[in-house]
């Protein structure tokens, strides 16, 4: 933690960045390993090179500055809302903030944790501070990678406890409900990184769908979107079955997916940029003719959350480099109709890549 807390600094001195403010999310848990959570009260981690980090932080949660790893100068406040900015201007004052330029990420501070920022540096700018904070959570070490591993495998073993629990007439939101009961058996930490994608028939041409009370029917093609987190760190996949008998059409599109998830999968490697995956999985659906049905990127980053950098999208020359963590997953959707989606968490090696999950890719029958 102490090292990331000097990496971080050091991105500070070459970005033209005085500091950082951090509120309750993924770089905060990163830096620091301890867990606030987001609430009516905020709490925030000043950091600025040179100088013990500062925490503004109500009074309740004062044990947790016990449990950080590093020296931190804490700010206390009271329940009286009254007090609140006085905490974060002692706060900026001895940072000596006010005036400079305080990064933030627009993505995960709140106007609430904001306004009390500004109120304690009135003259600071505010610039956007991801690229610096994206950068440093971008390559996984050993230790982050195994996590994945390990929330992949429970991912992969709790919907292979659901799938003999599936039948024909059982609703999405009930599928649901027994994937998300199983992952928790299973060793999931009980914060998910994200609600189950469950959708059959016509609700899996939506690629976002939420789970319904529409009951599975023979001829579906079910989507399933699922993951576990395990110790902060996330698994992302995505598996389709046949409810029954489908029609061939249908197996013809799954086995198209399968191929397209086949070649991103193969097109990833050191120094190769991250629009070749996208157009290594693509290519395989356009030449099928199928090109339009096909809606969305390749794949996200993932780690600490669900959606990080980097992102593998046609137009993105960022080059993968070791420990780069990203899903690869292509999909058909045809609107009104049934949809194909199958996805795979890969990390980037020394030499090439390495695919996080095994579960069967070919088309199963459930129901």
């Amino acid at each position: 933690m102490t090292s990331r807390l000097d990496k971080l600094t050091a991105s500070l001195r070459t970005s033209g960045l005085d500091a950082v403010a951090l509120n309750p999310g993924p770089t905060l848990k990163y830096l620091t390993n301890v867990s606030f959570h987001l609430m009516e009260r905020p709490v925030v981690l000043l950091v600025a090179p040179g100088q013990d980090p500062a925490l503004i932080l109500p009074e309740l949660e004062m044990l947790k500055v016990g449990l950080f790893p590093y020296k931190v100068q804490a700010f206390p406040y009271g329940e009286n809302p009254s007090e609140w900015e006085n905490a974060f201007r002692k706060a900026a004052q001895t940072l000596g903030l006010d005036g400079k330029r305080i990064g933030v990420e627009p993505r995960q501070m709140r106007l609430l944790e904001f306004r009390y920022v500004k109120a304690g540096a009135p003259e600071a700018d505010f610039p956007d501070a991801s690229d610096v904070l994206a950068d440093l959570r971008l390559r996984k070490d050993q230790d982050e990678v195994n996590a994945m591993r390990r929330a992949v495998k429970i991912a992969q073993d709790a919907l292979e406890a659901t799938v003999p629990l599936i039948k024909i007439g059982m609703t999405e939101r009930e599928l649901a409900a027994e994937l998300v009961t199983q992952l928790l058996k299973h060793g999931s930490d009980s914060e998910l990184p994200f609600s189950p994608i469950v959708s059959g028939g016509p609700n899996s041409a939506n690629p976002h769908a939420s789970p319904t009370d529409r009951k599975l029917q023979v001829g579906d093609l079910l989507v399933v979107d699922w993951g576990a987190t395990y110790e902060g760190y996330i698994s992302d996949l995505t598996r389709t079955f046949a409810v029954g008998k489908v029609d061939a059409e249908y197996e013809k599109i799954h086995k198209i997916v399968q191929e397209a998830n086949a070649a991103g999968r193969a097109a990833g490697k050191p120094g190769v940029p991250c629009a070749n995956v996208d157009k290594a999985a693509r290519h395989v659906i356009e030449a099928a003719g199928h090109g339009k049905y096909f809606t969305h990127r390749t794949g996200h980053g993932i780690g600490m959350e669900g959606h990080e950098d980097p992102y593998m999208r046609g137009d993105n020359m960022q080059l993968l480099e070791p420990g780069m963590a990203y899903t690869v997953e292509p999909g058909i959707y045809m609107p009104g109709r049934n949809g194909v989606r199958i996805e795979d968490n890969v990390v980037i090696t020394e030499s090439g890549a390495e695919v996080l999950s095994d579960m069967p890719r070919e088309i199963r029958v459930v129901g």
